[in-house]
This record gives structure tokens, sequence and C-alpha cells, in this order.
């Protein structure tokens, strides 16, 4: 069992330059437009009304900082799925991610979110694929799982592994969870864990 996640939003900031000090490892949550994101942040912390949820895709539009256990951050980025934005929203969407991906030093990993209830999208293996050429460590979360029977899960999971194996030679590391019967808290919480402590020596 990990320790009670002690949670404070710090601030919403519309460039990389003006994210808090990079003095403690970062971890960026992402994903397409309504994956789940804003829950599954609010899952990890405890906290229901940490992150805002909203029934309209797209709703975060700027770099959401978030304090844990006055140890690290918890980011949350911009969906890449853009629902419903203009081009021009959609293009400053991009330079935001892109920029901040590149030039946050302190960032350990994004985890990527992908609904498993869908196929894997294209814009997700795009998204992925930027990261892999970057240079940019990354995790994948497989959500909304409690909408699945059980065999569904197994099907999605062998669909998705297969659909990876096209372009990856192996795996990243993979999550399930489900916001609702909190799957996945412990063990995501428990990978952040072992990073934070990896990296003492650097922060």
């Amino acid at each position: 069992m990990i320790k009670s996640v002690q949670s404070e939003f710090l601030k919403s900031s519309s460039d990389y330059t003006q994210c808090p000090p990079n003095n403690k490892p970062e971890y960026a949550f992402i994903g397409r437009s309504n994956v789940g994101k804003s829950s599954l942040i609010n899952m990890l912390t405890g906290r229901k009304k940490l992150a805002k949820i909203s029934g309209r895709p797209g709703k975060t539009q700027l770099i959401n900082h978030f304090e844990i256990n006055k140890e690290w951050y918890l980011v949350d980025l911009p969906g890449y799925g853009y629902a419903g934005v203009s081009k021009e929203q959609r293009r400053s969407f991009q330079k935001l991610i892109k920029d901040y991906c590149e030039n946050r030093e302190n960032l350990v990993s994004l985890f990527v979110l992908i609904d498993s209830r869908h196929d894997l999208q294209k814009n997700d293996q795009e998204f992925m694929q930027y990261l892999a050429e970057a240079g940019l460590s990354f995790t994948i979360v497989l959500t909304k799982i409690d909408k699945l029977s059980s065999s569904a899960l197994q099907k999605c999971r062998t669909q998705f592994e297969k659909s990876m194996l096209k372009n990856w030679e192996e795996l990243p590391n993979t999550f399930i969870s489900s916001a609702e019967s909190k799957v996945g808290k412990e063990e995501i919480l428990e990978y952040i864990r072992h990073w934070n402590d990896a990296l003492k020596d650097r922060f």
C-alpha cells in the first residue's frame, strides 16, 4: 500500500515558461479529448473535483500543475483530439504541447491515455511516434475498463498490443485503469514512487 496522497492545485499556464520551478520530478497526463483524463487524475489523488471534469471535450486548454505530497508535480495537459475547436486553436494547442514536452527539463514521463473501448486511433499512434522520435519517455494508460466485460477487456488488450507491435519492437509500460472502481491507482502511483526514488539525487 502506498501512503495517502496530498494534492494541491498550483497554477494554470498558457506557456511552458510560466510553469512552476522545475525543482521536482514531473509527470504529465495527456490523451485524446474525452479519454477520461480529469477523472483519472481525480482518482489518483482521491479528490473528486481536483481536476475539472467537463461533458464538453477539449475543455482543458492550459498546462495545469498540481503538487503531490510536496514531492512531485502532476500535470494535466490539453488533449490532442481537439474535438470541436477551430484550426487556429488546434495549432495553438499543438505548439503548447510540443513546447512543453521538449523544454520542460524536469518532465520524467508522459502518461498517454487511451480509451479501452475503442481501437487505437491514428492520432494516438502519431503522438506516440512523435514522443519516441523526440526521445521522450512515455507510459500508456488504458482508461474506462469498467465499461467493458472481462472478455471484452482481454480482446481490447490483445487488439491494442497487435496494433502497437505493427510499429514498435516492444510495448511501452502499459497500465489499465478505471476512475469508477479505482483499478490501476496503486500500480500507477507505485510506478511514480519508483521513479521518484530513482531520481532523488537529481532533485
